[in-house]
């Protein structure tokens, strides 16, 4: 009788200690109410470090002004680069290490797009013309033109030389 009781008191621990983990481990983000959702930040496309030729590394930082209440960052953005049908998701720039940000609100971040530009008219360079955004734990996307010059491919059009940076705080 007694092995009854036990085996459910090690299941409601069990149990117990699985709803305390926050599932912030997974590589997309956790749906969470503390997620910064695009509707409460204002996303920025900075002025840019064009590559002006092919083989040229250029950058592009964007910017995250929280508008609403505390809400969090972790994980990496996601990016997608697009053209007509075409459309390639960038990797984490290798290395980066991915950590956590509260932001309250009238706080910022900043994370960096890093491209190598491809040749124009090249069948393995994505020529993209849109970028959208979401961030970590909200699907909803906000797009942005690209007007930075194709995308050197690697290997192929829909795998573009670029990637995205771990966010930063950003301003004082």
């Amino acid at each position: 009788m007694r092995a009854i009781p036990l085996t459910v008191t090690a299941v409601a621990a069990a149990l117990l200690l699985t709803a305390c983990n926050g599932g912030g481990g997974s590589g997309s983000g956790s749906k969470n109410g503390s997620a910064c959702r695009i509707g409460g930040v204002s996303l920025e496309v900075g002025a840019a470090s064009v590559a002006p030729a092919a083989g040229d590394t250029g950058e592009v930082p964007v910017s995250i002004t929280n508008h609403s209440k505390t809400c969090t960052l972790e994980n990496f953005p996601g990016v997608v680069l697009r053209k007509d049908g075409t459309s390639a998701k960038l990797a984490a720039q290798k290395g980066a290490k991915a950590q956590t940000l509260k932001l309250a609100k009238g706080d910022a971040a900043a994370f960096t797009i890093t491209y190598v530009r491809g040749k124009d008219g090249d069948a393995g360079s994505l020529a993209a013309t849109e970028l959208k955004i979401t961030l970590p734990g909200d699907d909803t996307a906000q797009s942005f033109p690209w007007r930075y010059g194709p995308i050197a491919g690697q290997g192929a059009s829909t795998k573009p030389n670029a990637s995205v940076s771990a966010f930063q705080q950003a301003g004082d």
